[in-house]
């Protein structure tokens, strides 16, 4: 097979991060919706 264990070890490590990129493509993470909370300072509740 190969002569250089490290080479294998490289190209094992390179095909199983394209493999994860490719599943992670086909199958995204779903998207957790939250409210968008702003915070107002307290100046534009004081008196003019």
């Amino acid at each position: 097979m190969f002569r250089r264990p490290l080479l294998l070890l490289v190209l094992l490590l390179i095909g199983a991060l394209i493999a994860a990129l490719l599943a992670v493509g086909a199958f995204p993470p779903g998207v957790s919706q939250q409210p968008v909370e702003r915070v107002l300072p307290n100046e534009r509740f004081g008196t003019r």
